[in-house]
């Protein structure tokens, strides 16, 4: 038997260490989930998206009484930015989320489709796509969509 071992690297900050981009865009994934649409979970995720050409995106959580019909903050952001900007790649996605009586203490990471959406966009535009997780007690930088999806199934699984 061979044993492999998978690492990832997270580097976690403070709000105020982050460049003034990033509280920028980690601003606008907080503003964002005042427009969530979750009147059954009462759990509100905003999602920010940096371009290449410097235009932010803001997506957010979708739900729906028929839960699969819903979409994730992640998703929905992503989605607008590949179909309005099919020539820009994503530079950084920012994400938050909150309850009803506030923003989480810890950052939350995406759910696998949403994690599977965003390697699609990062192997689309072929360049890493960081991830920027917001938590009141930190914020979690990822480099790479690839670090939050070992193992991943992409297009090169189907030649």
């Amino acid at each position: 038997m061979k044993s492999i071992n998978i690492t990832a690297i997270i580097n976690e900050y403070q709000f105020d260490e982050l460049s003034k981009e990033d509280q920028e865009l980690v601003s606008a994934a907080k503003d964002i989930t005042s427009n969530s649409y979750a009147p059954f979970s009462k759990f509100s995720v905003g999602a920010a998206a940096l371009l290449d050409n410097g235009v932010v995106i803001t997506g957010t959580n979708q739900e729906n009484a028929a839960y699969p019909s819903g979409i994730c903050a992640e998703r929905t952001t992503l989605f607008y930015a590949n179909s309005q900007y099919p020539n820009q790649g994503v530079k950084t996605l920012a994400v938050a989320a909150r309850t009803e009586a506030g923003f989480i203490d810890m950052p939350i990471p995406p759910c696998g489709a949403c994690r599977q959406v965003m390697l699609e966009t990062e192997k689309r535009y072929k360049k890493p796509m960081r991830v920027l997780l917001y938590g009141e007690n930190g914020i979690y930088e990822i480099r790479s969509v690839a670090d939050l999806l070992p193992l991943s199934f992409d297009a090169s699984a189907m030649e």
